[in-house]
């Protein structure tokens, strides 16, 4: 089958270090696995190529405005070329990632007859209203329902996702599919000798929580040593506040995803400190952290909001959000003892295989568009 992958965002590069980009390059793999014909259609195509996707037909169609307005234009003008371009060279189905403004999938639906799935990975209208700018409201309104509306088949990470979308474009057959993570990249491997090993993977950002991490870390009872796997704009203000408490911490930069199982490898926890942000509305996202600490067999001290609670069960340790104490106590009790964390990690490994690849991922996307090439 031939399949046109379509990503318009501009902020999110088709081979980068963000989470986004690791869900794309994942996606498609799982895809080409199946024997499908892809081709991806992006704005921004990255540089950080894994060996193994090198072959892959990648189309680039840079936006270079600046101005708000001008780029939401843009965003428009784009997404009519790119549509221009997969209905002349043909695709059976079209997989495109939400973004504002695109009509890609829908133009090529209503042209063409191709299925259509619609990816939605966050509530972008309230997040560019909210965090950015956001001129034209109305027409990336009416973007998402037509999208919808011409897909053959919705899917949102998570519930509250499905739940936007849902309220945002009147249709009910919006379905949750969670993230996932490749158990075949990420694989437990045996801790460092020493005091254990507690990692952060993510980007430095506020709702990340990692200010909370430190302050945790400076009010620990039991010798572990901290590992931040990630970048951001927060990155200078955490290496001051970690001076100004007087705690070494291994700050490790961005890593491209084939570099993310050696950077795991020796860790001992993983960690998910996320904050309050202010009610469920705002902590809707699958956290691809966390199925990576499972996959990678580490027993997990996570925040009690959003989805986490539904995804550990009993195999982490939930505590409030925004509060360091309860943190630190929480990871001191993990590090101080490694049969819990061993007996905790061999769950979540088990828990990672049979519920959260990318593979079963993929196989309940393409059920509910109606492809009966899957692996289940």
């Amino acid at each position: 089958m031939r399949i046109a992958y379509v990503t318009v965002d501009p902020g999110i590069p088709v081979f980068g270090t963000k989470g986004a980009s690791v869900h794309i390059q994942e996606v498609v793999r799982e895809l080409l696995r199946r024997g499908h014909d892809v081709t991806v259609h992006t704005t921004r195509a990255g540089r950080d190529i894994p060996d193994d996707l090198a072959g892959l037909e990648v189309i680039e169609t840079r936006i270079d405005a600046d101005d708000p307005g001008a780029r939401e234009r843009a965003q428009q003008e784009t997404s009519a070329r790119i549509a221009a371009r997969i209905i002349a060279c043909g695709a059976d189905l079209v997989y495109e990632r939400y973004s504002l403004f695109s009509t890609a999938l829908a133009e090529v639906a209503e042209a063409t007859g191709a299925a259509g799935i619609l990816e939605v990975n966050a509530p972008l209208i309230e997040e560019q209203r909210t965090h950015r700018v956001l001129v034209d409201e109305e027409a990336a309104g009416n973007a998402l329902t037509r999208q919808v509306a011409a897909a053959t088949a919705t899917v949102a990470v998570s519930d509250p996702v499905r739940d936007w979308v849902r309220e945002r474009t009147g249709s009910e057959s919006v379905h949750t599919v969670p993230n996932g993570v490749s158990i075949t990249r990420i694989v437990p491997r045996p801790e460092d000798v020493g005091d254990p090993v507690v990692t952060f993977v993510g980007t430095l950002k506020p709702w990340h929580g990692v200010a909370d991490l430190l302050a945790a870390a400076a009010l620990a009872k039991r010798p572990w040593k901290l590992r931040i796997i990630g970048d951001g704009p927060e990155r200078a203000a955490l290496e001051n506040q970690a001076a100004a408490l007087g705690i070494d911490v291994d700050f490790r930069g961005a890593v491209a995803p084939a570099d993310m199982p050696g950077q795991l490898a020796g860790s001992a926890i993983g960690v998910a400190p996320y904050p309050d942000l202010g009610g469920e509305q705002q902590q809707y996202f699958s956290p691809l952290k966390v199925y990576e600490y499972l996959a990678a067999g580490l027993p997990v001290v996570a925040s009690a909001v959003g989805q986490l609670p539904q995804i550990l069960g009993e195999l982490g340790t939930l505590v409030p959000p925004s509060d360091p104490a309860a943190l630190a106590t929480a990871i001191d009790t993990l590090a101080a003892d490694p049969v819990l964390r061993g007996r905790l990690g061999w769950r979540g490994r088990m828990q990672a295989e049979e519920k959260h690849s990318w593979a079963g991922a993929v196989d309940r996307i393409l059920a509910l568009a109606g492809d009966g090439n899957s692996d289940g």
